[in-house]
């Protein structure tokens, strides 16, 4: 229970594993790392994961998970949960806030959310924006498979409006927008030792449709007929590697063109601080892009992305930054552009070291603690009324 120290004992509850390095788990292990270094007890309630403990806390394996695709995006989710490691846990700690990650699965969060604790204050985050229309016709039957549970939840916000609009549409909840987080001094200190290479342009991520990088080589392509300099660094695996590999050799782009595989977290940073252009060029169904604001922490040139409803809400006030991945000229002539012109990079690239500032976990995490003790006040409030 929350101690006079007003240290408070928060677990973050998500149905997928704590292992794998995607955008929602960054989010939960970057705002954990932080509430436990100022000196809250955190506890991580997860799906499968072999992690047995992460940055101080414990994390708890709740479930066996199965992978599937959900709007747009690769994940796991729990369906064989276990019952007794669920309501030992529940019954021995005495958490102040459970705060759980949207979507959550109805075989797992749904169970600990119901089981709560009355006292415990229960905050959710949505992260999610939907990709098609089989993706908001599945969260809607979602929402009537949450029940109850739905209603138990004190408060919600969402990582960008994009998932404001999709929270509001499919579960009619109305929630304040508290973005995605990133340990800025940590990604600075560690890309200071890396330098930014001329005419370098970074794609990093899952190599899947969505995600554009095949768009990428195609506009590539063309931007090396205008500067045979330029060269493309692509960090991340997936089911399109063996078919963009084979693209890059049939228009003879193997000396420009580097497949980098899997690129773990601790040689992002450098990685993406060598980049002049760090390019994100994803299709649709983003709700944020926390992939854009670690490549400005880590001080990438200029960063741009794909013109879609996640990635306006970082770059959405420099249209010169989003770009159009199915237009392969128009797309290799702003690459062009942004290489070429130093002062027009520069510019850019002021404005987002300025803006990543907003992004930092040191400024988003007091907002967020100060959310958790007023949901918890709020909730042990209304409790000491109906008593």
């Amino acid at each position: 229970m929350q101690r006079n120290s007003g240290k408070l004992s928060v677990a973050f509850l998500y149905d997928d594993s704590l292992d794998r390095p995607d955008g929602v788990s960054q989010y939960v292990r970057t705002l954990g790392a932080w509430l436990a270094k100022g000196g809250h007890k955190v506890t991580y309630l997860v799906g499968q994961s072999k992690l047995p403990s992460y940055a101080g806390g414990k994390v708890y394996s709740l479930s066996k998970n199965l992978p599937v695709s959900w709007g747009g995006s690769r994940l796991s989710i729990s369906v064989f949960p276990k019952l007794k490691a669920i309501k030992k846990i529940l019954d021995q700690e005495d958490f102040d806030v459970i705060h759980v990650q949207f979507p959550y699965s109805p075989f797992m969060a749904k169970l600990v959310i119901n089981a709560a604790k009355p006292q415990t204050a229960i905050v959710g985050t949505v992260h999610i924006y939907p990709a098609n229309r089989l993706a908001v016709d599945g969260s809607r039957a979602l929402k009537i498979i949450y029940g109850k549970s739905l209603k138990r939840i004190d408060k919600v916000i969402s990582v960008s409006r994009a998932a404001a609009n999709y929270a509001d549409d499919v579960f009619k909840l109305q929630t304040d927008i508290l973005p995605n987080v990133v340990d800025l001094a940590k990604y600075q200190s560690t890309a200071m030792v890396s330098q930014q290479q001329s005419k370098h342009i970074v794609f990093l991520g899952r190599l899947v449709k969505r995600k554009g990088c095949q768009q990428l080589l195609e506009a590539f392509r063309l931007l090396l007929k205008k500067d045979a300099d330029v060269h493309l660094s692509i960090g991340g695996q997936g089911p399109l590697r063996t078919k963009l590999e084979r693209y890059a050799k049939n228009y003879g782009l193997e000396n420009n063109v580097k497949f980098l595989g899997f690129v773990p977290e601790e040689a992002k940073p450098s990685l993406l601080a060598s980049a002049a252009i760090a390019c994100f060029p994803s299709l649709y169904g983003e709700c944020f892009g926390i992939v854009l604001i670690e490549a400005m922490a880590a001080g990438s040139g200029v960063v741009i992305g794909g013109d879609n409803e996640g990635y306006r809400s970082v770059l959405g006030s420099r249209p010169s930054l989003l770009v159009n991945p199915r237009e392969p000229q128009d797309f290799a002539d702003r690459l062009y552009q942004l290489l070429n012109n130093s002062a027009l990079a520069k510019k850019l690239h002021q404005w987002q070291q300025a803006e990543i500032n907003q992004y930092d976990v040191a400024v988003v995490g007091p907002k967020l603690v100060e959310l958790y003790k007023e949901t918890i006040a709020k909730r042990r409030s209304s409790m000491h009324n109906l008593g």
